[in-house]
């Protein structure tokens, strides 16, 4: 069959060469996130005085201090002032954010050998000091499944809709109670995100507490659902729902452009079962600059490695940029192509980086397929693909979110036609109601057992001259991207505004040789 799909081979191939042409660049690098991330690591957490992200604000105020200090990094520098200063990271994370401690002074005492063998011990003691946090968490995971068990494959999962946590706990018990195996939670844009899109004059969504939550006690109860203390409540939650009905219940997240390293150490401190990680997702359709998403998600990528949480790479993005400069529209299979191209691409940038193959998830239909001409052969075409190019990896089905029309309908009788038997890992609900979550499994369960009764299905007609013409299509993306960057899937030109290079002023290589993660996340925990 493989033989019959086209190039598969050259496709594999291509793909790894371009992952490590990028990789090791990207893992040389930091990044303004990489660095918030870091601090979190090391305890900071909360809002400083003026109600911003504290993280965020003394990463904000040292870097502010001349260009040439994010290539140096903050750990030794802070490290150095809690030494100092006698203080502990929250302590003096605030006093940072405030001005009374200006960490550029701090810097300069790197300079005299005994000062920097202070930080660096320093530095180190808190990074192992995560570690052992991340590692009881991963430890914590493995047995709690042993004692609870595993959910039936495919976990039947419900994309979260309530912004806040109160909202948030309603809808999880509701979607459990009627059958969910894996909840998602989309994290709110951070702060750099939505200063950057306000300078480029485009609204970024801000979460404010829900109308009437006034009263003191209920105000501090009140967060983001995808914030890390409304995180820390979901799981605790769903852990005791999880032990009255005797199986596992999984929580993922959905970090947003520019925020997967921060996403990264909350998922490991939270005990988050699975997380969102596309570099080449976020590139295309969230316009981050190359070299920052690639940097931002080698550090994340290891860090969720180390603490056994699943990553999730979509089907790929939907890839426009080359018609709208042509002026042309391409086919479906073109398009099908340059998605899967990005996704085989994302997922060797995800070995790279250390995730072990178990611990990588693919999509396997891009949303926008049951809108296209004969869906359902496409969709088979695709499927069959994805499990020849990736088949140690599970796959999961996600629902389209609800357009109203009539082709979002269609999805479930596909993904029932589709499902490739027990290598369908989840099927994840946009409406988490019992009959979607009962329709889901039923139609699992079905299919799993047509799987079963035949001895090995080939593909023909429209489902094969698909599959062919997707990985031909997706080859010859491959090769443009080798051959003239990043133009050949974003179709950036020279004259593109702010928003086509989120971030490309917030990477950089690293400059210092001391790195306190040295060694630390590519040990088993």
């Amino acid at each position: 069959m493989a033989a019959d799909l086209g190039p598969l081979d050259r496709l594999t191939e291509r793909a790894e060469m371009l992952a490590g042409a990028w990789a090791g660049r990207a893992r040389a690098s930091t990044t303004v996130g990489r660095e918030r991330a870091l601090l979190r690591m090391f305890g900071v957490s909360g809002l400083d005085a003026a109600g911003r992200p504290l993280a965020w604000s003394v990463v904000d105020r040292y870097l502010g201090g001349g260009p040439g200090r994010l290539g140096g990094g903050i750990v030794l520098p802070f490290a150095m002032a809690l030494a100092e200063y006698d203080l502990d990271p929250q302590r003096l994370a605030l006093d940072v954010a405030s001005g009374a401690i200006d960490l550029g002074m701090e810097a300069d005492l790197l300079n005299e050998p005994e000062r920097r063998a202070i930080a660096e011990e320093e530095a180190r003691r808190l990074v192992s000091a995560a570690i052992e946090r991340i590692d009881a968490n991963r430890t914590a995971r493995a047995e709690l499944i042993d004692v609870l068990g595993e959910p039936r494959r495919p976990w039947i999962g419900a994309a979260m809709g309530e912004p806040d946590l109160a909202g948030a706990l309603d809808e999880a018990r509701a979607a459990v109670e009627a059958g969910a195996d894996f909840l998602e939670v989309d994290v709110p844009i951070g702060r750099e995100l939505s200063e950057r899109l306000r300078r480029a004059g485009i609204d970024a969504p801000v979460w404010r507490p829900r109308p009437g939550s006034i009263d003191p006690v209920e105000a501090l109860d009140d967060a983001p659902s995808g914030s890390q203390r409304a995180l820390g409540g979901l799981r605790r939650a769903l852990d005791e729902v999880a032990a009255q009905r005797r199986g596992y219940i999984r929580l993922a997240i959905a970090p947003p452009p520019l925020g997967t390293p921060e996403g990264a150490v909350v998922a490991g401190f939270e005990r988050i079962d699975a997380a969102r990680s596309d570099p080449l997702g976020e590139i295309v359709a969230g316009h981050v600059a190359p070299d920052r998403a690639l940097a931002d998600h080698a550090f994340g990528q290891a860090v969720l490695a180390r603490a056994g949480v699943a990553v999730m790479i979509g089907a790929g993005p939907l890839v426009v940029g080359p018609d709208i400069a042509r002026g042309v529209p391409s086919d479906p299979a073109v398009r099908a192509g340059r998605a899967l191209a990005l996704q085989i691409l994302a997922v060797a940038i995800a070995r790279g980086n250390g995730l072990a193959n178990e611990q990588i998830i693919v999509g396997a239909l891009t949303p926008w397929l049951v809108e296209e001409r004969e869906p359902v052969a496409r969709a088979a075409g695709e499927v069959a693909l994805r499990r020849a190019l990736l088949p140690e990896h599970g796959i999961v089905f996600e629902e389209p979110p609800p357009s109203g029309t009539s082709e979002t309908e269609l999805w479930p009788a596909l993904v029932a036609a589709v499902q490739p038997g027990s290598d369908a890992l989840a099927v994840v609900r946009h409406r988490p109601d019992r009959r979607t979550i009962r329709a889901s499994r039923v139609a699992a369960v079905v299919a799993g057992e047509i799987a079963s009764a035949y001895d090995g299905r080939a593909l023909a007609g429209a489902a094969l001259a698909h599959a062919r013409a997707t990985s031909e299509a997706a080859l010859r993306t491959l090769e443009r991207l080798a051959d003239d960057g990043w133009r050949t899937v974003t179709g950036d030109g020279p004259s593109d505004g702010v928003r086509a290079r989120l971030g490309a002023d917030a990477v950089a290589e690293r400059s210092d040789p001391f790195d306190p993660l040295a060694g630390e996340l590519s040990r088993v925990g």
